[in-house]
């Protein structure tokens, strides 16, 4: 590397709004705010909740399924 070219490596505090508190390294530095962390978001803990992708399915083939069922007869 290359001296003076780089930018400061320090300490920061990364807060979730879960209220998990994360200490790493980043060229940043202060205190970082998150709304989603490994703590809370669901990919990591395994609690995904199902989304209810039918709503909008169900309403476009009721606008655009009967057009269909229509022009058949």
């Amino acid at each position: 590397m290359k001296p003076e070219i780089h930018p400061d490596y320090q300490d920061v505090t990364v807060t979730c709004s879960c209220g998990n508190v994360i200490e790493t390294r980043s060229t940043r530095g202060g205190s970082l705010e998150v709304d989603v962390c490994s703590a809370c978001h669901p990919f990591y803990t395994g609690k995904q909740k199902q989304a209810d992708s039918g709503g909008q399915i169900d309403k476009f083939k009721q606008r655009f399924g009967m057009m269909r069922s229509g022009k058949n007869k």
